[in-house]
């Protein structure tokens, strides 16, 4: 009896230290992976548009002027809103 105790220990021991190597190796790996998925979505990111703005006021100033020409605004109000939209 005492030898079937100190084998079913044994066995316990090396059991549970497998699992924690197991374990270990798992997390490890799974970081490692997501530190390579994360470069990876950052590389790939495509850059801002640099002229966003400037294509916002050109579209900004189109309404305007169409504004201009069916007679909402006058002279004096276009050109107020334009230097506004120039300005910013």
């Amino acid at each position: 009896m005492p030898g079937l105790i100190r084998g079913v220990a044994r066995v316990a021991v090396v059991a549970g230290t497998a699992t924690a190597v197991s374990n270990r190796v798992s997390r490890r790996q799974a970081n490692r992976w997501a530190e390579q998925d994360a470069a990876q979505y950052q590389e790939a990111a495509p850059p801002p548009p640099a002229d966003s703005g400037t294509d916002d006021k050109l579209d900004q100033l189109k309404q305007l002027g169409e504004l201009k020409d069916a007679g909402v605004l006058t002279d004096a109000e276009f050109e107020a809103q334009k230097a506004k939209i120039l300005a910013g």
